[in-house]
């Protein structure tokens, strides 16, 4: 058992905020919003987890790079991480995205 795998999602997770800050994608330009988005994702995600593993479908790996500390049954601490991170990851594509988009089509509007 290691911290690898908490400590990448950490670093990740990090360097995603870092980006979405700097270019104000998504908490950079509405902070209160985007924690409401944010704690609803995964909030979602970590109930369709919750109801996989009661249904049998999830199961928890035992990974060498895992903590193996478990939050509930087959459900690891680095989950709820993964989780946020990856509604942040989607929220700052989808932001930079229409960004771009945007700026794509005021070009092509001059």
């Amino acid at each position: 058992m290691s911290a690898a795998y908490l400590i990448a999602l950490l670093v990740s997770l990090a360097g995603v905020v870092l980006l979405d800050v700097r270019h104000r994608l998504f908490i950079g330009r509405d902070p209160r919003s985007a924690g409401v988005v944010l704690i609803i994702g995964t909030a979602f995600f970590l109930l369709w987890d919750l109801a996989g593993i009661g249904l049998g479908i999830f199961f928890r790996d035992d990974g060498e790079f895992a903590t193996g500390i478990l939050l509930a049954p087959e459900l690891p601490l680095e989950e709820p991480i993964f989780l946020l991170f990856l509604c942040e990851l989607t929220m700052v594509l989808v932001c930079g995205a229409e960004r771009a988009l945007a700026a794509r089509s005021r070009k092509g509007d001059a």
